[in-house]
């Protein structure tokens, strides 16, 4: 009987997350004060964030120790299993061998847990009573939920309105989990008001929550604020997928080719492709790390370098990032998690500096993508999930037409069983495809007065 399913053991999980920034040829520009347009120091982050993790974010150390209390808690669902994609394969007739990471196993059903768990623990330690969040598909939102509740801490989620429509159940296992959930933009912030005074039927973004939740935590002394993605920390913490994955695929026979990731701020994509960047970095490894986004919301494949803002309203300091402006609204599609205006500060110097690649699918081609794999292999995917289904699917059709054999591992970041509205959307003919014109990526970039990055 052929392997399909490679497990380590719990004393296996890995004891410290890597840190790409130590390793990197050129390192990540420094944020910037909007003010002054002078980079700014850790101080900046101290109103939002506790000390441990804005020592993460700013550290030049490769490793970083995890806390006891935070691997006791992994260990819930970890190491998460790696699959050899047999159902797949035969479905797409392709000598490619394929792999996937299954992070939806996890108590919420996704890779978020990874750094909620740790954002919860810090935030406990410094004494903090409540953590503020936003998310988008909702899968960030139960996940620090979760992982607030383990602590003893309020949660507080500004969830994308259109998702708060769309997906009801993640804002119920929220409110399980203790949360409480309120559809952005709303009325409870300055910022949201603002917005749904310019449009009162605004279906919301992540730039937008965003800034609804570090309104209320900048405001109030208890409280501090959490990010699923985008900062250096959270990619921090979620390495120990792709560390898990090395050790998984040595088992398997051997290392990938080809690593994908679907993206949207970063953290589901370094998760995974980081630890295998690392061995392209110090050990002269030739594996391609992929990020596959919606053609909807495109900011690595036709987005701009350059500084901007990580929300909407310009609370956050200023990024140097791959945007399409922080007013970008994206389209109204079901992969919630990916529509964010810009990418996290060390991809998008990395993907600057062609150490990695970046590709784009539409609406379609990712839910055929997703029901291909689901047929295939039994797990139906998340939305978010689908973009980096896709990309595999176009590189196994690669290797079939080319007759060679390629190793292509991905992240399958999290399970679809509460997205099955995008599904029914989908087979009912109500998905369609939406991809930008230049017209309209040239308009949202010129709102842009921030500094501009010589090439």
């Amino acid at each position: 009987m052929k392997q399909k399913k490679f497990i380590l053991e719990e004393k296996e999980i890995p004891t410290h997350w890597y840190n790409i920034t130590a390793d990197m040829p050129n390192k990540p520009l420094p944020p910037l004060d909007p003010a002054t347009l002078q980079p700014i120091g850790p101080e900046a982050l101290a109103p939002l964030f506790p000390m441990e993790l804005i020592k993460q974010e700013v550290t030049t150390d490769t490793w970083v120790e995890i806390p006891d209390e935070v691997r006791n808690l992994y260990s819930l669902w970890r190491p998460s299993p790696l699959y050899r994609a047999y159902g797949l394969e035969k479905a797409l007739d392709t000598p490619a061998k394929i792999f996937y990471k299954y992070e939806g196993v996890s108590p919420s059903g996704s890779h978020k847990p990874n750094t909620a768990i740790p954002q919860a623990y810090y935030n406990k330690q410094e004494g903090i009573k409540r953590i503020t969040t936003e998310t988008g598909a909702g899968q960030w939102g139960s996940a620090l939920s979760f992982a607030c509740k383990q602590f003893g801490l309020e949660c507080e989620v500004y969830m994308v309105r259109l998702s708060y429509e769309h997906k009801p159940y993640r804002k119920i296992m929220m409110n399980t989990w203790g949360a409480k959930v309120i559809p952005s933009p709303s009325e409870f912030t300055e910022a949201g008001r603002q917005i749904l005074a310019k449009d009162p039927n605004t279906t919301g973004s992540l730039g937008i929550a965003i800034s609804e939740a570090i309104e209320r935590a900048a405001t109030n002394d208890d409280t501090n604020y959490a990010l699923g993605s985008v900062l250096n920390h959270v990619k921090l913490h979620q390495t120990i997928i792709g560390m898990e994955a090395i050790k998984q695929m040595e088992m398997a026979g051997g290392l990938p080719d080809v690593v994908v990731a679907p993206f949207g701020g970063g953290s589901n994509f370094a998760g995974l492709a980081f630890p295998f960047l690392r061995l392209n970095m110090t050990e002269g490894k030739k594996i391609r790390c992929i990020a596959s986004e919606p053609a909807s919301c495109p900011k690595l494949t036709r987005g701009v370098f350059r500084y901007d803002f990580g929300d909407t309203v310009g609370m956050t300091p200023l990024l140097p990032m791959y945007t399409l402006g922080h007013n970008f609204v994206p389209a109204p599609i079901h992969a919630g998690g990916l529509r964010y205006h810009g990418a996290g500060v060390i991809v998008s110097q990395l993907l600057r500096d062609q150490l990695i690649e970046a590709v784009a699918h539409n609406n379609l081609e990712v839910f055929e993508a997703g029901i291909t794999f689901a047929q295939a292999e039994g797990i139906i995917p998340a939305p978010e999930a689908t973009h980096g289904i896709a990309t595999v699917i176009r590189e196994a059709q690669k290797c079939k037409e080319e007759g060679v054999s390629r190793s292509i591992l991905f992240n399958l970041c999290g399970h679809g069983n509460f997205d099955m509205k995008a599904y029914q959307d989908y087979f009912e003919g109500k998905i369609t495809d939406h991809e930008l014109t230049s017209e309209e990526i040239k308009s949202s970039i010129s709102e842009l007065t921030t500094p501009e990055i010589p090439v």
